[in-house]
């Protein structure tokens, strides 16, 4: 066996086994020998995008659609073509992939039904999905399971079964939405499927417990993706994937410290790798920046987010409302609700009923609570039924009905400890209080107070803490000496801390004499513990 029959042979067994970075290597050694076969440049395409090198992938691939071209090899062609169509969808252009499956419509029209068919019918409907038209899934996902039992084919079946359950999900049939997605994933965890598309449902699965706030499978399932993604060796696309996914469920858990920079560079590794997961990532960077009190950092993460295609609401209303600037908060969020079904609003109706209650829209946030309600009678998950009760709760006690808020908010508690879900845990210890004060129990409100202030100290939670504390900054600093230890406890040298604050070193080394006399420390160890504990954090 010579050098290249070698080199390819080892390649080929590289990406047989998942070793991308093996195969991606010895074909790159094998082409400067030689021209690649086909099937060898296509193996090529592949290894290349699991790695991240999305440009390369795509080029490579065009080039193996061209030779299938070239070869009349029509069901080649569209199968590279759909792959392509794939790819660019992954990526959130959903105009170029719309480009290239209409290439492999072409090329399959006049062919017998083959596997292809069955590809050419999930990409479509997971387009219309893309833009939110959920009609075609359900009659597409009859013929797919039909296809797949004639073709003998359990991606098809597969195939059919997530477009079933997406269906079923958005009409509000929870239980068999979510047992036809289980039942859709036997066929990936069996290998049955080419690897990309196996990504894709993966991503499909858990995007859909996240859209539903069903924490407890999205938890379960973002784990089962890990185990899925350990059969590469080394670091591939869907590992950070699903460490954006993980991050996600630590921000809700309450772990903004350790979130915030991963959820960053996580992002920023997955712009033109996966668009949809990385403009995720960019929104929900920007709400621990919002809950922290990093507004102009919140702002930077949510355009962030926009430029990616996610709608970065409610978040970016609740800043405006934070900001004093109710009105726009309050249109942005009208404006982010149009047009969308009842399933993509739940999340946006919480927040719709606070900022109309600030407004003094009363009527607006009863009809926005009462959707909310109806929506988590239908749906039936828990975090569904969490934003209800507290919705209801907050119009409840605006009206003065302290009595009947507090069963309601006591379920809802319930929930979200289930979920583990700190901060709106926290927010409702403050409607307890709100309830018990009106109800003329100033001591049982003041223990409420005290515990969602002791949650949001735990997290951070800066904007609240001041809030509830009066407004002062804990320990008695000032503002400049509140942002000189914060910045401190992140790390920065006093070189650093007058740069980022336009003051001298010697007014910094002032300041932290008086720091350390006012909190009671004496080392910077012990200084950064104490901003910790008492959630200061930079303002930017």
């Amino acid at each position: 066996m010579d050098e290249l029959d070698e080199l390819l042979a080892t390649a080929r067994t590289a990406h047989a086994r998942g070793d991308w970075h093996a195969a991606h290597r010895q074909f790159l050694q094998a082409r400067t020998l030689s021209e690649l076969a086909t099937g060898d440049l296509d193996l090529l395409a592949g290894a290349a995008w699991w790695l991240g090198r999305v440009k390369e992938s795509l080029g490579i691939s065009e080039a193996v659609y061209n030779r299938f071209q070239d070869d009349d090899d029509a069901p080649g062609a569209a199968m590279k073509a759909l792959n392509l169509g794939l790819l660019w969808f992954i990526r959130g252009d959903l105009v170029i992939a719309s480009g290239w499956v209409n290439r492999a419509r072409r090329l399959l029209q006049e062919l017998p039904d083959g596997p292809e068919h069955g590809y050419l019918l999930y990409i479509d409907a997971a387009l219309a999905l893309g833009r939110s038209d959920a009609g075609p899934a359900r009659e597409t996902a009859v013929k797919l399971q039909d296809l797949g039992r004639r073709l003998r084919a359990p991606a098809l079946t597969s195939f059919g079964l997530v477009l079933a359950g997406l269906a079923d999900l958005r009409n509000g049939g929870t239980a068999s939405g979510f047992a036809q997605l289980d039942e859709a994933m036997l066929p990936v965890l069996a290998g049955q499927l080419p690897p990309e598309w196996a990504g894709e449902i993966y991503c499909t699965v858990i995007h859909a417990c996240h859209e539903l706030a069903d924490l407890h499978r999205m938890r379960a399932w973002t784990q089962a993706t890990e185990q899925w993604c350990e059969q590469f060796p080394g670091e591939v696309v869907y590992s950070g994937i699903c460490r954006i996914h993980r991050l996600q469920l630590l921000s809700i858990e309450g772990g903004w410290e350790a979130a915030e920079h991963a959820i960053e560079q996580g992002g920023a590794e997955l712009v033109g790798r996966n668009n949809w997961v990385a403009g995720e990532a960019f929104y929900q960077l920007g709400e621990i920046r919002r809950l922290r009190g990093d507004s102009s950092g919140a702002q930077e993460a949510y355009a962030r987010a926009r430029d990616l295609g996610t709608d970065p609401q409610p978040g970016e209303s609740l800043l405006q409302h934070a900001a004093g600037k109710s009105d726009a908060a309050w249109a942005g969020l009208c404006a982010a609700m149009a047009g969308r079904d009842r399933l993509a609003c739940a999340r946006l109706l919480g927040s719709g009923v606070e900022i109309a209650l600030a407004l003094g829209h009363r009527d607006e946030a009863e009809r926005l609570c009462a959707q909310l309600e109806e929506t988590a009678v239908v749906f039936a998950t828990a975090g569904f039924r969490a934003w209800a009760g507290q919705a209801r709760a907050a119009v409840l006690i605006a009206g003065s009905r302290h009595a009947d808020a507090l069963p309601v908010l006591q379920a809802s508690a319930h929930e979200y400890r289930g979920l583990h879900a700190r901060y709106e845990l926290a927010r409702v210890y403050e409607q307890f209080a709100q309830a018990h004060r009106g109800l003329g129990q100033p001591n049982v409100a003041a223990a409420d107070s005290a515990a969602a202030l002791a949650i949001y100290r735990e997290l951070g939670a800066l904007p609240d803490i001041q809030r509830l504390d009066g407004g002062r900054l804990p320990g008695g600093l000032t503002e400049r000496e509140a942002d000189v230890l914060a910045l401190t406890a992140g790390g920065a040298s006093n070189k650093e801390t007058a740069a980022a604050l336009f003051i001298s070193q010697k007014t910094v080394g002032r300041h932290l004499a008086n720091i350390f006399a006012k909190i009671g420390v004496s080392s910077r160890t012990a200084a950064a513990a104490w901003a910790h504990e008492h959630g200061l954090q930079p303002r930017r």
